[in-house]
C-alpha cells in the first residue's frame, strides 16, 4: 500500500510534462510570429522582458507551467516523506489523489479559460488539501 502514494506524485510530474509539450507548442509558433514582425528574440532573452510580449493564451499556459514547480513541490516532499517513513494510509492517499485532481482542474482552467476567481478558488482548495496532509504527518512524526 506504502507505494500507492507515488501514483498521484508521478502523475504530477506527467502534468508538468505535458504543459511543458503545451507551452512549447504555443510558444514557438507565436515566437516565430513576433519575428516576422521584426522583434529580435534575443533581446527578450531575460524573463523579466517577456510580460504582454506574447498573447493571453500563450503567457497562461507559461505561467501555469512555472506554478507547477512551486506549490506543488511542497506536495512531492511531503509524498516522499510519507512513503520514505512508511506511513502511507487511505487519508494520506485520498489526499493525494484529490490534490492532483484540482492541480489539473487548475492547470486546465489557467492554460483556458482563465477565470481568476474559479482559478483561486482551485488554488486554495489545492493548499487545504496539502494543509491537511502536512498536518497528519506533523501528529504522525512529533505526537
Amino acid at each position: 500500500m506504502n507505494d500507492l502514494i507515488l501514483q498521484p506524485v508521478i502523475l504530477m510530474g506527467l502534468l508538468s510534462f505535458v504543459m511543458m509539450l503545451w507551452m512549447y507548442a504555443t510558444r514557438i509558433p507565436a515566437s516565430k510570429e513576433i519575428e516576422k514582425k521584426g522583434v529580435n528574440l534575443q533581446d527578450l532573452s531575460h524573463p523579466s522582458k517577456l510580460g504582454g510580449v506574447f498573447p493571453s493564451k500563450v503567457e497562461r499556459v507559461a505561467d501555469n507551467y512555472n506554478h507547477l514547480f512551486e506549490q506543488p513541490t511542497v506536495f512531492y516532499s511531503i509524498s516522499f516523506v510519507i512513503w520514505a517513513l512508511n506511513m502511507t494510509d487511505n487519508t494520506y492517499l485520498i489526499c493525494a489523489w484529490l490534490y492532483f485532481v484540482v492541480r489539473l482542474i487548475h492547470s486546465v482552467f489557467q492554460a483556458t479559460l482563465n477565470l481568476v476567481w474559479v482559478r483561486f478558488a482551485l488554488f486554495i482548495f489545492s493548499w487545504f488539501i496539502l494543509a491537511l496532509m502536512i498536518l497528519k504527518l506533523i501528529f504522525n512524526v512529533f505526537i
